[in-house]
């Protein structure tokens, strides 16, 4: 049998605060043995990321901690901050969720990997270190890595500052490598590089990895075996297949039934996790989960459960598989655990599945619609200048380029694509009525740019927004009562209507009007956005622009914002202008979806048909990209990635913007390939259909 390379046994860190001490991790054990992916996954706050800086000694001095961390046998814990440095990057290296923080700007990424490599051969040659960092940026896919190595961090774009990390990671050939949320803040093209780079840094090094992450499907794609986190305890342990194939514990149910399924055309309501975590301080006796948990009994409520083993179901083993790494071991706190199958309980599920909303407009045909929102060849650009003190205009950023689209009543129509793509630009125009822009917005049969400023007052109420930063988008010296009535006083709805029509929002939101009279900060993130929904609603608008709604929520409360979402569209035949990354949450909500690069819409069309028969080769790289919440789907599925990043959005030369990128253009002859580059393709569809691309052979 393989001795693991990791133990954390019983491990306990708590943290002083004004109310008490935050018991931050209770008494985590794990073994991590060598070849193997662990992946951690959790809610915020569940003692992911705290767990990880224990073994790694990164703790502030206020933290006090016990239990067990041996590495190779040598206990960590107790060790000081000199004894530590001996480990970390030599034995045990970290890959933080910030690339640009975890670089020092004034250092060159060059001289910040020999660093790194100096710290385990403090003798090393400056041309042998120099030699060594080059051939690191090069293995992480660094273009060019003799000329980037003198490059600072600014320099790069964030998929490849993270490579950089990566690069300072394995520079000493780490036994463990301890990756935190790599991937959160990039780009799902840019995190499959990043996540195919992360399992090549493991080849090379033959280094075990801790994969921290709340997203489901980067475990399914990466882990061997998996750990659940809830309220600092370890909830489920078990192989990657078995967790997404047979969970046993109601928690792990909620989270895997709350995520979005890219990979099936499911309308079905997602199953939300009512509730929040609990506040770790003094937490009461019982399970923990028991107050968000359907199925908890006395039992649940009077005594916490141990992480016992109980029998595999699902032996699935991930590929490739050594008999003596076999992960062959579930175990779950949970006192029903036994009496769980298939995420039923006696034949019924464990999370019911909400009841769908029902619609007359949503039976209706699309062309017998009437249309809410139109955007006709929309053109935002901005000033490029030169010169510190006299400024001079030297060129123009094209955001926004040529752009149109509709919106029928009681549709969605999403708009996806990388950073950078224009889509916020797109939808933040529209919020300003197109004042400065080329083009034509017509809000319910009205041209904005006709209107005075009257009249753009008046239809003002027509479109709301719903921000991505719920805590942000809110006021936090006003109640709720004050926030949700303030566009109601400024037009004008008569005060005697006022309080009962912020009881009215309230309610249709799911929040108890007894509350108004609270200020945000007592509110959940996921309460906080159903706020700010109920605000977007006060003027009851036609249209409801949602800029990353989501975005900032855990799996378990998004899921119940969505449901919410669908079913005031539902009920008040609201069209829905949607801004996601994520595009599982796309394929659930949309109706239609809108795919830019570079400011261009490359393709457009219903949901199904982006999603199942993607035209444009951007369109197709982007959904393939996208990590699946299903071990064997996504481990067998080919994934395409793009090499490089989007080219300057200041270049407005005719020709196609995605050809630099474009794995068909690589496979083109001559002739067709200077088409590509000299003629800009129009978007374009077989007759008949609603579905176009902008490619000249698609």
């Amino acid at each position: 049998m393989t001795s693991p390379i990791l133990s954390v046994t019983d491990l306990k860190v708590s943290f002083p605060s004004e109310a008490g001490r935050v018991d931050a991790v209770r008494g985590v054990s794990f073994d991590l043995l060598p070849g193997r992916t662990l992946g951690i996954v959790g809610e915020s706050g569940s003692g992911k990321s705290v767990t990880s800086l224990a073994v790694m000694g990164l703790l502030a001095d206020s933290a006090r901690v016990s239990g067990s961390v041996r590495f190779s046998g040598k206990e960590l814990i107790g060790l000081s901050d000199t004894e530590m440095t001996a480990h970390r990057g030599n034995d045990i290296a970290m890959v933080f969720q910030d690339p640009l923080s975890s670089l020092t700007p004034v250092y060159s990424v060059g001289d910040q990997i020999i660093e790194a490599l100096r710290v385990k051969n403090p003798h090393m040659s400056e041309p042998d270190a120099q030699a060594r960092a080059i051939e690191l940026l090069d293995l992480v896919g660094i273009p060019n890595p003799a000329r980037r190595v003198k490059s600072f961090p600014h320099e790069f774009s964030g998929g490849m500052r993270q490579r950089v990390v990566i690069a300072i990671a394995i520079a000493n050939n780490p036994r463990i490598i301890i990756a935190d949320e790599p991937t959160t803040a990039l780009d799902v093209t840019i995190q499959a590089q990043i996540l195919d780079l992360l399992k090549v840094a493991q080849r090379e090094t033959h280094a075990a990895v801790i994969l921290i992450t709340h997203d489901m499907g980067v475990i399914a794609g990466s882990a061997d075996d998996v750990v659940v986190m809830y309220a600092g305890k370890v909830v489920e342990h078990a192989p990657v297949h078995e967790i997404f194939s047979n969970p046993r514990m109601p928690y792990t149910i909620g989270l895997l039934g709350a995520i979005p399924k890219v990979h099936r055309n499911d309308k079905q309501p997602l199953v939300p996790i009512s509730g929040n975590p609990p506040i770790l301080i003094d937490l009461p006796a019982g399970c923990p989960f028991a107050p968000r948990c359907p199925i908890a009994v006395d039992k649940c409520r009077q005594l916490e459960p141990p992480l016992d083993a109980i029998a595999l179901i699902d032996t699935t083993p991930s590929e490739p598989e050594d008999p003596q790494l076999s992960g062959d071991l579930h175990q779950v706190a949970c006192w029903r655990a036994e009496q769980i199958h298939g995420s039923t309980l006696d034949g019924e599920p464990v999370f019911p599945v909400p009841a769908p909303p029902t619609s007359a407009t949503r039976e209706k045909p699309r062309e017998e619609r009437s249309t809410t929102l139109s955007v006709e060849h929309l053109v935002k650009t901005f000033p490029l200048v030169k010169g510190a003190v006299l400024k001079r205009r030297i060129g123009s950023v094209y955001a926004v380029n040529d752009v149109s689209f509709d919106i029928k009543t009681g549709e969605t129509l999403s708009i996806v694509g990388e950073s950078g793509c224009g889509k916020t630009t797109t939808l933040l125009e529209i919020m300003g009525f197109g004042a400065d822009v080329e083009g034509t917005i017509t809000l319910d049969g009205v041209p904005l740019k006709e209107l005075d400023a009257r009249g753009r007052r008046t239809q003002r109420k027509n479109i709301q927004m719903v921000f991505q930063d719920p805590m942000g988008a809110l006021d936090p010296r006003f109640t709720v009562y004050e926030i949700i009535a303030e566009p109601l006083h400024s037009l004008d709805y008569p005060t005697k209507r006022i309080d009962g029509r912020v009881r009215e929002l309230m309610d249709l939101v799911g929040l108890d009007p007894a509350h108004m009279d609270r200020f945000p900060g007592a509110f959940s993130g996921g309460q906080r956005q159903r706020i700010g929904i109920a605000r977007a609603l006060a003027t009851e608008p036609k249209v409801l622009a949602l800029d990353e709604p989501v975005s900032a929520l855990d799996v378990s409360i998004q899921a119940g914002v969505i449901n919410l979402l669908d079913h005031l569209q539902a009920e008040l035949d609201l069209s829905y202008l949607f801004v996601a990354h994520d595009l599982s949450v796309v394929r659930h909500i949309s109706d239609r979806v809108a795919v830019m690069y570079l400011g261009k819409i490359v393709e457009i069309g219903a949901v199904d048909d982006i999603f199942d028969n993607p035209q444009h080769p951007y369109t197709e790289a982007l959904l393939s990209a996208i990590p699946l919440p299903d071990p064997t789907v996504e481990r067998r599925r080919n994934r395409i990635v793009l090499s490089g990043d989007m080219p300057s959005p200041t270049d407005n030369e005719p020709g196609c913007r995605f050809a630099s990128r474009c794995p068909l253009f690589k496979t083109l002859p001559e002739s067709d390939r200077m088409r590509c580059l000299h003629e800009t393709p129009p978007l374009h569809g077989k007759d008949g259909t609603d579905h176009r691309n902008a490619c000249h052979f698609r």
